[in-house]
């Protein structure tokens, strides 16, 4: 009988006891190997709630891949939620893992993946309840490696202070020879700073203890450098070139509850040929690489066999870019018709093949088309390199609603950098445009009133794009530029067709503030954890007034990583992790974006951003 880390009685008091039982379908078990004392004990934890970690796809392939290993039993926690967090302090009971139900203190390795600033404090809250010192510098022999990856990681500095080490990179690539130099430094008797020593001799892995940051007087970063000999000046980012012939569950773990995205994920690419000039995942990501469209016809049955999903989707940064898509969607409409299973298709430009796709796998009275425009002008658009015009908008709009849909989301940004008010306006009026085409229809073909719900966030600059040197609004600045597109809305003729949503501007610059920050921003961190800064990504949970006072405690000047722009010369906190895309390149397009300039997507011409050197996905496609 699986003894389990909470009693009876706490699980009936709290919301969701499935978040903390584990044994879920696909779940591995190795609690009966007879070499478990020899196995390697890692936690993989996503820091925030259940729903939200086991949506996530990068856990699944690296929890599968482990476990293919007899040496390695990899487990899963998760951030608990308000009500067990309480109960967990209140009765001293150690954070633990879902599979054993052993504590996570217990384990080798604890590993995060950092999706997301605003999961900063929950960090810290998986640290605190497994009694596992928060500052790296306070571990001993007895407390895990605690290693930190994922998208945030590639500006790891303001969490520098929390983890052992960094993983930069795709973890198909370097984690088994991160795993046999820790077997073989406890094999021959070696300390934890030996092995962190060896750690930092592997590619793609930082050891923040082992460098040094010096500041000049105006705050900005002097030098960076390691503090010995030995150790690399720069961390250059792991990439699986072959996509196909790599890791790839075939029976993901299925949860006992509704997940936030409950179904199979097949991901179709890596990376993005479009080059928009404020997405991060656009560039960390180069070069794209397709995956072999047999390969995913055969995880998608095996996906669908293995855990009962109802729903398929498809995952990538831009799924119409994908090159075999008409034959994939094929495939998958005959087999998931069969089956009576439903497909989503995200990241789609709207065409006629698209709609078409979509005519077919979607409920059109119920579904909505989804456009990302991003900025209201064209003139913007080119700034940002969108590579989308104001014709191709609407031509799309009108198929679609030719087609028989009346609902349209779009996404815009606010703040960008040369925004005017005149671009805002834009906003509100490409809305009515979309809605006095709906109109143009006739009445008879029509499909009930027009609903179009424009959505803007706010703009962060984040590292390795060619606007890591623009400046942010302030929060009181976004929040006008929220109020020009809402007034302008309001004057529209069409005006009770458009909804108009905005994102939070407190939690934006809070954003800004940890995706610059460089190592003095973590004792802001601490404190704001210390005084009860936790969940900041659900509005419910966010309390600015926490965090201001935690920088002022600290002495954090917050404007310095947000309203100031940066000089051409600057160092920037990560400018010692090579991405393969230059910041010569980098710097090349935010130069361009004043200009007004387009430049073209990676399979109409090459822009010598760097990823070439990788030798292999789209740089050589035309080549090979």
């Amino acid at each position: 009988m699986r003894k389990l880390a909470l009693s009876d009685e706490i699980l009936l008091s709290i919301e969701k006891p499935a978040r903390y039982i584990g044994n879920e379908v696909n779940a591995v078990d190795k609690s009966g190997s007879p070499d478990l004392e020899n196995m390697i004990r890692f936690c993989m934890c996503f820091p925030d709630v259940y729903e939200i970690g086991m949506s996530h796809l990068g856990i699944q392939i690296l929890y599968d891949m482990f476990n293919q290993r007899d040496d390695i039993w990899c487990e899963r926690v998760y951030s608990p939620w308000p009500d067990l967090d309480k109960i967990m302090r209140e009765q001293n009971i150690p954070l633990f893992a879902l599979e054993s139900q052993d504590p996570v203190k217990n384990f080798d390795f604890l590993g995060i993946t950092i999706q997301y600033e605003m999961c900063y404090t929950n960090i810290l809250q998986i640290l605190d309840l497994s009694g596992i010192p928060m500052q790296a510098s306070d571990r001993t022999e007895d407390d895990p490696i605690v290693i930190g990856g994922g998208p945030c990681a590639y500006n790891p500095e303001p969490l520098a202070q929390f983890f052992d080490l960094f993983y930069i990179g795709e973890g198909e690539t370097v984690y088994f020879d991160l795993m046999d130099a820790y077997k073989e430094n406890k094999a021959n008797g070696g300390s934890r700073e030996d092995f962190l020593r060896k750690a930092a001799q592997i590619p793609g892995i930082y050891v923040p203890s082992l460098y040094q940051v010096s500041y000049h007087e105006d705050g900005t970063i002097a030098a960076f450098q390691p503090i010995e000999e030995g150790i690399p000046e720069r961390i250059e980012k792991q990439v699986v070139m072959n996509v196909t012939d790599t890791y790839y569950p075939k029976a993901p773990v299925v949860p006992f509850i509704k997940a936030t995205q409950d179904r199979v994920v097949l991901e179709i690419q890596r990376g993005c040929i479009r080059g928009c000039r404020f997405c991060q995942a656009g560039m960390l990501y180069r070069p794209t690489r397709e995956r072999d469209v047999e390969f995913l016809k055969n995880k998608a049955v095996e996906m669908l066999d293995a855990t009962g999903h109802e729903e398929i989707s498809l995952s990538s940064l831009s799924s119409s870019d994908y090159s075999r898509l008409p034959e994939l969607v094929n495939f998958l409409m005959d087999e998931c018709g069969r089956r009576g299973v439903n497909i989503s298709l995200p990241s789609l430009r709207i065409d006629a093949f698209s709609l078409d796709v979509m005519k077919k796998v979607q409920d059109i009275r119920k579904s909505s088309l989804t456009f990302a425009p991003e900025a209201g002008s064209q003139r913007l658009r080119d700034v940002i390199n969108k590579g989308l015009t104001e014709e191709v908008i609407l031509e799309g709009a009108g198929k679609a609603f030719e087609g028989g849909w009346s609902k349209v989301k779009l996404y815009f940004m606010l703040g960008l950098p040369t925004e005017t008010e005149e671009d805002m306006k834009g906003i509100a009026h490409l809305c009515e445009k979309i809605a006095k085409r709906y109109y143009e229809i006739p009445k008879e073909q029509r499909h009930g009133k027009c609903q179009i719900t424009a959505s803007t966030s706010f703009f962060v600059p984040k590292p390795f794009t060619p606007f890591q040197w623009a400046p942010m609004c302030r929060e009181e600045e976004f929040l006008d530029r929220a109020r020009v597109v809402r007034e302008e809305i309001h004057a529209q003729l069409n005006q009770k067709s458009i909804k108009y949503n905005w994102h939070e501007a407190d939690v934006t610059v809070l954003e800004g503030i940890l995706a610059r920050g460089d190592r003095k921003v973590g004792d802001a961190i601490l404190k704001a954890y210390e005084k009860g800064a936790l969940f900041d990504s659900w509005s419910e949970s966010f309390h600015p007034e926490i965090w201001k006072e935690a920088f002022a405690e600290t002495g954090i000047d917050t404007d310095f990583y947000t309203i100031r722009e940066r000089s051409d010369d600057e160092v920037f906190p990560w400018d010692f992790i090579d991405i393969g895309v230059s910041k010569a390149f980098l710097l090349r397009e935010w130069k361009r974006a004043h200009e007004e300039k387009v430049t073209p997507n990676c399979r109409m011409k090459c822009s010598g951003c760097g990823a070439g050197t990788y030798k292999g996905g789209v740089c050589v496609e035309s080549k090979g």
